[in-house]
């Protein structure tokens, strides 16, 4: 069930943000007990996040308080969502809403990591890419063109013709040298990517289309999958098996969870 600062969520609750998806969110996936991978890096984003779509500041204990209360009773890994929005946002006046509350919900992880994806490459940047925020129409009808056209996911271009991220997950290399690269651009700072790089040596740098589908091997992140390695961007083939995605995956499994 979901629940609203730690109240069941009703109908009134939750239509304000279905009608404006005004709002921001972190997922983290939970491991069989209840532990969390980069915990601490979700709530500074929460809180950090909170400060730019509401101006306001964000009780982490209390937060971390509902996550503990969603888990109880839960079984092998699961999602568990935070969406901070206010109840009160209407669409013609989102500045007289600025009492953000918690929206905590929960389901099942999926095996981790998926089957590698293919990739095609897009011209898009999201808005606020900074923020985790509720508006996702642009990546998902981005992500739904590009599997109408035979693959499973979109690669962003931005406007300046470096690649970005993809449509939910963050993109990384590995060039001929065996080194991780991390494209240098407008995206959202995500957590697996954020606990790799303190992990494996990378270089972060701009990456062009040609460069992306020139790299030996690469991989997307997020808490949801780990490392998911690219098959191909566009018609482009890349290596799905590489010591490097291995080691990349390792590092991430040997990252201790934290209690909520």
């Amino acid at each position: 069930m979901a629940h609203l600062d730690g109240k069941p969520v009703t109908t009134d609750d939750v239509l304000p943000l279905a009608l404006t998806s005004y709002g921001h969110f972190t997922t983290m996936r939970a491991d069989a007990d209840h532990r969390i991978r980069g915990l601490s890096l979700h709530m500074d984003r929460l809180v950090r996040d909170c400060r730019t779509v509401w101006g306001a500041g964000l009780d982490t204990g209390r937060v971390r308080q509902f996550v503990r209360q969603a888990l109880e009773g839960q079984r092998g890994p699961c999602m568990i969502r935070v969406t901070v929005y206010d109840p009160a946002v209407e669409v013609g006046h989102p500045a007289d809403a600025d009492q953000p509350q918690a929206l905590v919900t929960v389901r099942p992880a999926g095996a981790m990591p998926p089957p590698p994806l293919r990739a095609m490459s897009v011209p898009y940047e999201r808005d606020l890419p900074q923020v985790k925020h509720c508006g996702l129409f642009g990546a998902l009808h981005i992500r739904r063109a590009a599997q109408f056209a035979g693959f499973d996911d979109a690669l962003f271009i931005g406007p300046d013709g470096y690649v970005s991220e993809g449509a939910t997950w963050n993109v990384g290399f590995i060039d001929d040298d065996g080194t991780v690269v991390w494209p240098q651009a407008p995206v959202l700072p995500g957590i697996t990517m954020r606990l790799l790089q303190q992990q494996v040596a990378h270089r972060i740098a701009p990456v062009t289309l040609a460069q992306a589908k020139g790299m030996r091997a690469a991989f997307a992140t997020n808490t949801g999958i780990g490392v998911r390695a690219l098959t191909a961007v566009d018609d482009a083939p890349l290596a799905v098996e590489d010591p490097v995605l291995s080691t990349l995956r390792e590092a991430y499994l040997s990252i201790p969870g934290e209690e909520p």
